[in-house]
């Protein structure tokens, strides 16, 4: 895979940046950190370079001087809100986090229990949190929040809430996901450390819009496309525009609430340190692409998966009609069609050739990998042993897979298992590949090239079954599908 972003130099600047900020503050600094922490996979496929746990790694670098405190939303705690990248609920992701931090080295052990109103299912979760040594602490909804500036900074405001006492001169609060409160902690911390007589500061950390690229470089466009769910719009920071005179990318949720939060540190602290939204962040990712050729590309290849992504989410589950149309007008201002993959016009053509569902796949050297659904493989399992032949310099027409290894799996699974479907999807194709490579150099060298296919791009010309997909993905192999099933039935598993 071609790099279009230097990892080692992100760390290192955005690390300086940091401490810099906690300098400027007079040795304290609550930095609300948005976007995945340890998992931002968005980041590293639009920024080849970029490694996933970018962030945790930079923060790591702070550790001797970093706590953290979690901020959890009582009302997803009570609806067992989940993420649907990793599978699990808000209230289990805190304390997945805090184990990651603490294995880093990181004190963290405060979760703040946001908009708190009784729920029974919170008030169970701060227990079983308290019982297992972490301290926990209540905020509560303020009537008018965020205009009602007086309220907010009062006793009856900000007062209310329990106050998270720190040691460190770095607090970083971050979430599980979206609407969790990260801001409204870190203000409300702020108040009571004013009130305390500490002075301390506040900053944001976001990866993305990229305040220094262009409104319309593809980097900030595929952001626009990943969050088309949430109504967020990249647009230019009218107030930094104004303040310095310099053109700077934001989005419009932090435009939009810039003149409250300005008010609310005025009211804290006696004066805002920021004249601009843009001035509130510490982003350093934009100093850190070595090719920007590279990273359109990726982030142009980002934009295209959305639509497929958000068009198979339609399908399945009627949702996401606007989020849809949404990505589907910034690829026509972007001048850019379903197509732009050559893997997308390859996996039809083979369906149409073979008159069955079809793959193919992007392989690091530019050249494609295409696979059909046979007797004993759906077309996923062959593209898979397709795309391996190739990168390991086997012969396509070499079998690697002994039919020894692929029938008593077939068996099983008509005999005994009771499947209608006797082909082998790609977990079992592995495991039949894997038990040939005992006495099949051929089929040892596929087995070792798995990892060069990180990163590539496959497409499927109907919905993957959840199987399939979920290989895929461990793999680290980017998967759309046409947003259509293989079988016309009201039921699809």
């Amino acid at each position: 895979m071609r790099i279009g972003f230097d990892n080692d130099r992100y760390i290192t600047l955005q690390a300086e940046r940091i401490r810099r900020r906690i300098g400027e503050f007079g040795g304290k600094l609550y930095l609300e950190f948005g976007g995945k922490l340890f998992d931002d996979y968005h980041a590293s496929r639009v920024l080849p370079g970029f490694a996933p746990d970018s962030k945790a790694r930079m923060l790591k670098e702070l550790a001797d001087d970093a706590e953290v405190i979690v901020a959890i939303n009582a009302q997803d705690i009570e609806t067992n809100k989940r993420r649907s990248d990793i599978g699990i609920g808000y209230d289990e992701d805190v304390l997945r986090l805090m184990d990651m931090f603490r294995g880093m080295g990181i004190i963290a052990n405060k979760v703040a229990i946001t908009r708190f109103t009784g729920q029974p299912h919170a008030e169970a979760y701060q227990h079983r949190l308290e019982a297992m040594g972490v301290e926990c602490y209540r905020h509560y909804p303020i009537d008018g929040y965020p205009s009602n500036t007086n309220l907010i900074v009062s006793e009856d405001g900000f007062g209310k809430n329990d106050f998270a006492v720190t040691t460190r001169p770095l607090v970083v609060v971050t979430a599980p996901g979206p609407g969790s409160g990260k801001l409204a902690t870190c203000l409300s911390q702020l108040y009571h450390e004013h009130m305390c007589g500490i002075e301390a500061g506040y900053a944001k950390f976001e990866t993305f819009p990229v305040w220094n690229l262009p409104l319309k470089h593809p980097v900030n466009i595929a952001y626009e496309a990943a969050t088309a769910d949430l109504d967020d719009r990249n647009i230019i920071d009218p107030f930094h525009l104004e303040a310095y005179g310099e053109v700077c990318v934001n989005y419009n949720r932090d435009v939009e609430t810039f003149p409250v939060v300005h008010t609310l540190l005025e009211k804290i602290q006696g004066q805002s340190p920021y004249q601009s939204p843009t001035d509130m962040g510490v982003n350093m990712v934009g100093n850190c692409i070595i090719n920007d050729n590279v990273c359109m590309d990726a982030a142009t290849n980002e934009i295209v998966r959305r639509h497929f992504w958000t068009a198979v989410e339609l399908m399945r589950t009627g949702e996401g009609a606007e989020a849809l149309a949404k990505i589907d007008l910034l690829m026509s201002k972007a001048g850019i069609s379903e197509d732009y993959s050559p893997a997308h016009a390859a996996a039809l053509a083979k369906e149409e050739e073979t008159g069955a569902p079809a793959a193919a796949m992007v392989l690091p050297d530019g050249t494609i990998a295409t696979g059909k659904t046979s007797n004993l493989l759906g077309a996923a399992s062959s593209l898979l042993l397709n795309a391996l032949k190739r990168v390991a310099g086997i012969d396509r027409k070499t079998y690697i897979v002994s039919n020894e290894a692929l029938e008593p799996i077939c068996r099983l699974k008509i005999d005994h298992l009771h499947s209608v479907n006797p082909r082998l999807h790609s977990d079992e194709t592995l495991i039949a590949l894997s038990i040939s490579s005992v006495d099949n150099p051929d089929a040892a060298r596929a087995i070792a090239a798995v990892e060069e296919l990180r990163g590539c791009d496959a497409y499927f010309s109907v919905i993957l079954s959840p199987t399939d997909e979920k290989l895929y993905r461990s793999l680290g192999i980017n998967v759309c599908c046409e947003p259509k099933y293989e079988r016309h039935t009201f039921y699809h598993r």
